[in-house]
């Protein structure tokens, strides 16, 4: 269900004026003053500007060996201008928010892109009111570290009581409240707090001399009560389960084989072999293989993959993009056919469709651009069990570390950390230590089974691009593909 988010608790739905709103006070700007700065960012001739305000508080707080190592708290506040001019983008950004700096980052924009275009300066701004995927009762700022510690401090030794073969425990803990504003030259405003929590741990087992390591963690766009007791038994579980498997698993044979690629933590695949090059800049440009391919059949009738900014919660998820526009639900491979690509303001102009709440940025020194937010891949109508017993030799792949990815071709590499051999329809022995090789394309068109197990991965992900880096989340249902290069 979508909420609203209404300012003041219990008003009409009629949203306010600038002027009366908390974060209009926070930035120390007002109506006309973002009057004043876009007419700046447009007096050159721009087709269109944009004013970002941003601010932030991070906090940090990390044990090792019961010990408190490492504890911060870190503030930013910053204005990002734009100004876009057909294909022109000029930005620039300032931490300064006198009006003499902002007008001086909205000239700098505006020299970038300036052309002959008459336009008409907006004579007010509304504040429209806009979806809440998120928005937990408290902000992470007014919780003292003191009621953080002790979560911290449970997961810790939650984590050492499970195995007496665990020498060494880490457990970090990431808070962070985000506020911005978001002002366009059409008159049009919105505004987000964007909260975001996440706990992660990471272990050294020793047995019979030899050491492994793993590591699982928890993130959630939340406040402190989504962190219960039952949900960090499960993800320190999980950590020392997989940890120790490691101790009795194997390296496979090498070789062109099936490949399962297990229910969650999989998804990364899905985001940076197929996600990207779904992304619409790369497809203007002609970078990615998808380039002329919408209409056209790209995988199996039974695959679909979706990118969705509006699942309440999860890490990737957004009320709005960083360019004002409302998040959907956005399928983009439907029934195995490529129906489009991720859109920011920009591409959408080019393409002539509609923006769909994907332009995103790290934070106010960046310019906004195509990205994805929750990626995933639909359920099937197969079973896991139905997977592995069609295998004679193959692997299951569950944890990845690391990987690396073409994004033109879609060729990648990633290292699984964690897996099993499947030997004539049966399971055999967990595996480590082996790379998978493909192509993203390709094994999505080879993918012959689809379980009905579709879930989201809990993880902090996180995605680079263009040397920018945003919280994304990322899914799949267990998939079978019939051939991928196994590598130790």
């Amino acid at each position: 269900m979508v909420r609203l988010a209404v300012w003041p608790p219990g008003a009409s739905m009629q949203a306010p004026s600038l002027d009366q709103h908390p974060f209009a006070a926070r930035f120390g700007v007002d109506d006309a003053t973002i009057r004043r700065v876009l007419a700046e960012a447009m007096g050159r001739g721009a087709d269109f500007a944009d004013c970002y305000f941003e601010t932030s508080a991070h906090h940090s707080l990390s044990l090792e060996d019961g010990l408190v190592h490492h504890a911060s708290s870190v503030a930013q506040r910053g204005l990002g201008v734009r100004a876009v001019r057909g294909q022109q983008t000029g930005y620039a950004f300032t931490e300064d928010l006198s009006l003499e700096a902002m007008l001086r980052a909205a000239q700098t924009a505006a020299a970038i892109a300036c052309g002959t275009t008459n336009h008409v300066d907006p004579q007010r701004i509304e504040l429209r009111s806009t979806p809440a995927y998120y928005d937990p009762a408290t902000s992470w700022g007014d919780v003292p570290v003191l009621d953080k510690l002790p979560l911290v401090e449970s997961v810790e030794k939650m984590a050492r009581g499970m195995d007496p073969a665990v020498q060494k425990v880490s457990v970090s803990w990431v808070d962070s409240d985000e506020h911005v504003l978001v002002a366009t030259s059409e008159g049009i405003a919105y505004t987000d707090r964007r909260p975001m929590a996440g706990i992660r741990l990471l272990v050294t087992a020793v047995k019979d001399g030899e050491s492994q390591t793993g590591s699982h963690s928890l993130y959630r766009r939340a406040d402190l009560a989504y962190f219960t007791p039952e949900r960090l038994e499960t993800m320190c579980r999980e950590c020392i389960d997989r940890t120790m498997l490691l101790f009795d698993a194997r390296t496979p044979p090498a070789g062109e084989m099936p490949v399962v690629l297990a229910a969650g933590a999989s998804g990364i695949l899905l985001h940076e072999a197929i996600g990207h090059g779904l992304e619409a800049d790369f497809n203007r440009k002609g970078v990615s293989i998808y380039a002329d391919m919408v209409g056209r059949k790209v995988a199996p009738d039974f695959v679909t993959v979706v990118d969705d900014g509006t699942i309440d919660g999860e890490r990737g998820a957004l009320n709005i993009d960083d360019e004002g526009n409302e998040t959907e639900r956005t399928v983009l491979i439907e029934d195995g056919v490529l129906r489009g690509y991720l859109h920011d303001r920009i591409s959408a102009t080019q393409y002539g469709v509609a923006p769909t709440g994907s332009g995103r940025r790290q934070s106010f020194r960046h310019v906004p651009m195509p990205r994805m937010r929750c990626t995933y891949m639909e359920n099937g109508t197969h079973s896991y069990d139905e997977m592995i017993a069609s295998i004679d030799r193959g692997i299951v792949c569950e944890t990845f570390t690391n990987g690396q990815v073409n994004i033109g071709a879609g060729d990648f590499t990633f290292f699984v950390k964690n897996g099993w051999m499947v030997e004539q329809g049966k399971i055999t022995h967990p595996i480590r230590n082996v790379n998978i090789i493909g192509n993203g394309p390709e094994a999505l068109r080879d993918i012959t089974m689809a379980a009905d197990d579709a879930k989201l991965d809990s993880g902090g992900w996180t995605c680079g691009k263009n040397g920018q880096g945003v919280p994304v989340s990322q899914g799949i249902p267990s998939v079978l593909v019939s051939r991928l290069v196994v590598g130790g």
